[in-house]
């Protein structure tokens, strides 16, 4: 089964996919509200204005296996998202990312390595996939800012 089939919710809790999403580009990224790294929605942002247009989206993936830093409800989440960030990008369902109970599109991106190497479980807070629209998945670590010329040059990659 592809990222594409899996059911997961959206933050306001109606069924949906990432299938409406498959053949664009798409990050994925696993967010948190309370988090030292949360600025980087502001980045995320960015991306989603600059390319949206051209069949890129960021998908965000709320997340509290971290620290606790993602305690809210689905609706303390887009409250803060949209009053605070500004986020028009597409969010889904507090989901886990790693352990028994990780969300079947994680297990799919988690065999991925970063260009460090590094597979397997998600390290931090706004771990990033690249998704080309064939399907190949490019790995961020946590630390890649949305702005890093790597991760932009990849997306640029892809747009059309």
């Amino acid at each position: 089964m592809s990222i594409f089939e899996h059911p997961i919710n959206t933050l306001r809790g109606e069924p949906s996919s990432l299938a409406d999403h498959e053949g664009g580009t798409l990050l994925l990224v696993n967010v948190a509200s309370k988090c030292g790294l949360t600025p980087q929605y502001m980045g995320l942002e960015e991306l989603q204005r600059t390319y949206g247009d051209r069949g890129f989206s960021v998908l965000g993936f709320p997340c509290n296996q971290f620290g606790a830093q993602e305690p809210g409800s689905a609706e303390d989440i887009e409250t803060f998202c949209s009053t605070t960030y500004g986020v028009t990008f597409p969010m889904y369902e507090k989901v886990d990312v790693n352990g028994d109970d990780r969300h079947p599109i994680y297990d799919e991106l988690t065999a991925v390595a970063d260009a460090e190497g590094h597979d397997g479980d998600i390290r931090w807070n706004f771990e990033k996939f690249l998704v080309a629209p064939d399907g190949s998945v490019t790995r961020f670590s946590p630390m890649v800012a949305p702005d890093d010329p790597a991760l932009v040059g990849a997306i640029e990659q892809h747009v059309a």
